[in-house]
């Protein structure tokens, strides 16, 4: 918890800007005007006034059941951070290359605690039911480049997720020992493969980036196309090739 009390001398708006910000992390993805006070060490309504400004500019978003969240502008300076800012401008022209092979939606993604996030994605020319957008986070357990993520996650990650399963569509794979298999099954083939399982009438093919520095998953690549019965090989091909480059020049 960040400190910064509204009637503490030598505190800046500033200072407590950044503490409401930082009252968000892995575990507190969506606070209440309350929470954040209490995690800010600010009164309720200093905190009301500075988030109404943080609104207003983008840098948290006010949900419907009242909890806010961080907004857009916190995301987009967020990639500009040397890890994932790395990862994009590294990554841009072999997207636009599986794109150009593929025609498909593609998606570049890494694991932000039990979830996937979406750093980049071209939206490809079929009608697909596509419900990511950058930025975006999802369950790891039912998209392409979440599987990948999730099978070469930490044990705690991996313990967690497995408790809970939700349903998103009726394809979508709720077993602990069934998605356990393909996991396993992911890691020695190198390849993710999920068939409605987040969106009916959506296929998804995706394989992990591989830092050659260490052998480290740092980020997964993917596809989602209308259906799997053709150009597969060619759909693996081109996500492989891309790959490879990424994990080289990271």
């Amino acid at each position: 918890m960040m400190a910064g009390n509204s009637s503490a001398p030598g505190v800046t708006v500033t200072q407590r800007l950044l503490a409401v910000i930082g009252a968000f992390d892995e575990r507190h993805r969506a606070l209440t005007l309350t929470d954040l006070a209490r995690r800010a060490g600010l009164a309720v309504p200093t905190t009301h006034r500075l988030v109404g400004d943080l609104v207003s500019g983008g840098a948290l978003e006010r949900r419907d059941d009242g909890r806010y969240v961080v907004g857009r502008l916190l995301w987009e300076a967020g990639l500009l951070a040397p890890v994932q800012g790395r990862l994009t401008q590294v990554a841009e022209p072999f997207l636009s290359d599986v794109y150009a092979a593929t025609l498909a939606t593609v998606h570049l993604a890494v694991r932000d605690g039990d979830q996937v996030l979406y750093l980049q994605r071209l939206a490809g020319r079929a009608s697909v039911p596509i419900v990511s957008t950058v930025g975006s986070r999802l369950p790891l357990h039912c998209t392409g480049v979440g599987k990948i993520l999730l099978a070469h996650a930490p044990a705690d990650v991996h313990d967690r997720v497995m408790r809970h399963l939700p349903r998103v569509t009726p394809k979508t794979i709720t077993s602990p020992q069934l998605l356990a298999a393909q996991l396993q099954r992911i890691r020695r083939e190198g390849l993710a493969v999920t068939a409605e399982e987040m969106s009916l009438g959506a296929y998804s093919l995706a394989v992990p980036i591989v830092q050659s520095s260490d052998n480290a998953v740092a980020a997964a690549i993917g596809v989602v196309v209308p259906t799997l019965k053709r150009d597969r090989q060619r759909l693996i091909g081109a996500l492989q090739v891309a790959a490879r480059g990424i994990g080289r020049l990271l």
